[in-house]
């Protein structure tokens, strides 16, 4: 067969999972550090390429939405074919062995903890070295966008960021899982990139990605704080990630794939 099951699914996710909770700390931080810079580059692209038909926007929204979304895969692509360790699809992977049994929740803990702290570290470094000091967007019609993605991002209440964090990261944790499902590199493109491309083109709320999106507009002189953006998006935005991961994916394919069975 070219895929495995879904109840195979979860038993790839367990054993990755335990590879894991052998990571060194080091080891750790490398590749979540990598994961918040491949993250971070797909923002750009998306940027670059729905940011810079502002024409369209106007005309067809739809279609602009689509372009920035469907160039925005090319993170978790790179994330889950080159390897890294992003925060946001490991809020599922641990679920099944911790339901379980086979693992205690400090095992997850950890690892969202310093993963986190990594995703967040190569998110700032895409942020200002590699594209506020470059000035690839500090020219019209990006830098338009850059303003207004932040805007948007801080302007809600807390309890719609956190259910587009539901949102964005259901989905997310689906790709994975479609990605692991395939055996063949085009496979798991094609299983990436629809669900990350739907959340985008949604307007869901992905905490790393807004690592990147909310302090690149504050570099390139959005009138925005780090106390706006940590309370008013990436808090709400991350809790609602871990639901949308842990139970959303993780504990509802436990439930019914390991579980039940």
């Amino acid at each position: 067969m070219s895929n495995y099951s879904p109840k195979e699914i979860i038993e790839v996710a367990n054993k990755a999972a335990f590879g894991k909770d052998s990571y060194s700390l080091k080891k750790i931080l490398v590749l979540a550090f990598l994961a918040g810079a491949y993250i971070s580059f797909g923002g750009l692209l998306a940027i670059i390429i729905g940011g810079g038909v502002p024409g369209l926007a106007q005309s067809n929204p739809g279609i602009q939405k689509f372009l920035f979304g469907a160039a925005f895969p090319l993170g978790l692509m790179l994330v889950a074919l080159a390897g890294a360790e992003l925060f946001t699809g490991n809020t599922a992977y641990f679920i099944p062995n911790v339901l379980g049994g086979r693992q205690s929740w400090k095992v997850p803990l950890k690892n969202w903890f310093w993963v986190y702290v990594g995703n967040f570290v190569g998110s700032l470094f895409i942020a200002y070295f590699i594209t506020h000091l470059t000035e690839v967007v500090s020219h019209a019609p990006w830098s338009d966008t850059v303003q207004n993605i932040a805007h948007s991002k801080i302007g809600n209440p807390f309890y719609k960021t956190f259910f587009k964090g539901i949102g964005a990261n259901w989905l997310v944790c689906l790709a994975m899982w479609l990605g692991m499902s395939a055996k063949s590199t085009g496979g798991k493109i094609i299983g990436i990139w629809f669900p990350v491309m739907a959340f985008v083109a949604m307007g869901f709320e992905h905490s790393v990605a807004n690592m990147f999106f909310i302090p690149l507009a504050m570099f390139e002189g959005a009138d925005i704080s780090w106390m706006d953006f940590i309370v008013t998006n990436l808090i709400p935005a991350t809790l609602g990630n871990i639901v949308g991961g842990s139970f959303f994916v993780g504990a509802l394919y436990w439930f019914a794939y390991e579980k039940e069975q």
